[in-house]
């Protein structure tokens, strides 16, 4: 479809969290082109760095602001550095993130705070501070909050990402009913792409090696699992940034590849009814024929190549 003048960020200021490559880097560049002023957040200040010149070498305004996110003086310097550099905060991405992954029975206690601390912690505090900012300003603001695949559904090993995932889904809907007084809205993206976090995944390694020498994604990965580039999820950063999606807010929205998708929210699937309540031994009577008939599935499902 042709852009529109209604994707249109200039005069906008955005901060987007562990910006200095991969999904975060896209992120930037993109609202940048789309006329955003950008501060760059990340630890490695090197590559920091090197994200703000290519925005400002292709013609865009960013600054970096290094500092590790997680608590409310970390959040409230970068909303600090926004208003200093640019005036003021229109955009918060809050996409910071690591990965410590651990079975139940051997993750550590270190394991599951990090990785809840980066992800959890970090959306609440940089997202708190975004807020009262943009409330101060009085002319809305838009919180894009960054979630996984593996917070919708689960995944082996993930204990700490996916509950932190899970935990921002839910968090998303929660403030797109606060903030909307305020015409702030609220959403949580599901990108699934090529990044350090899925190269380690055995069934996409060899096609994330064919892209590095160059090679198209075929159209199963692209279409059938929605695996492409970080870049090919970048686009859904600045329409929910921008006037297009005034009216989006509490949705958790997939991109990846070719494919574009709205998650579904929690809910009923199915209920059964007992006549002044349920025993144990009335549920075990009818579990497997009425409301446990078909269980749900989890985890992320295997791709699939061709024929299998």
């Amino acid at each position: 479809m042709p852009e529109t003048s209604a994707v249109d960020l200039s005069g906008k200021v955005a901060v987007v969290t562990g910006s200095g490559r991969g999904l975060g880097l896209a992120y930037a560049c993109v609202l940048a082109r789309a006329g955003a002023a950008v501060v760059v957040n990340d630890i490695d200040e090197a590559a920091a760095e090197r994200a703000v010149k290519s925005i400002t070498e292709a013609g865009g305004r960013a600054v970096a602001e290094c500092v590790a996110v997680g608590t409310g003086e970390a959040a409230d310097r970068l909303v600090g550095r926004a208003v200093e550099e640019f005036g003021r905060l229109d955009v918060m991405v809050t996409n910071a993130g690591i990965l410590r992954d651990r079975v139940l029975w051997k993750m550590s206690d270190d394991d599951f705070d990090a990785v809840v601390t980066t992800h959890l912690r970090a959306t609440f505090t940089c997202a708190r501070a975004a807020a009262v900012r943009m409330r101060e300003q009085g002319e809305g603001g838009r919180l894009i909050l960054v979630g996984s695949p593996a917070g919708q559904r689960g995944n082996f090993g993930q204990t700490n990402y996916a509950a932190a995932k899970a935990g921002i889904a839910a968090m998303a809907r929660t403030w797109s009913m606060e903030l909307a007084r305020a015409g702030i809205t609220v959403n949580a993206i599901v990108p699934v792409a090529a990044t350090a976090m899925t190269e380690t995944i055995p069934a996409f390694a060899p096609y994330v090696e064919a892209m590095r020498e160059g090679r198209a994604l075929p159209d199963f990965l692209r279409k059938g699992e929605g695996f492409g580039t970080a870049e090919d999820c970048a686009a859904l950063v600045p329409f929910l940034a921008s006037d297009a999606a005034a009216d989006v807010t509490g949705q958790c929205v997939g991109i990846g590849g070719d494919r574009l998708t709205l998650w579904s929210h929690p809910r009923e699937v199915s209920v059964a009814y007992a006549d002044g309540g349920w025993t144990p031994e009335s549920i075990a009577a009818v579990w497997h024929t009425s409301v446990g008939s078909v269980p749900e599935t989890v985890g992320i499902p295997a791709p699939k190549t061709p024929g299998e």
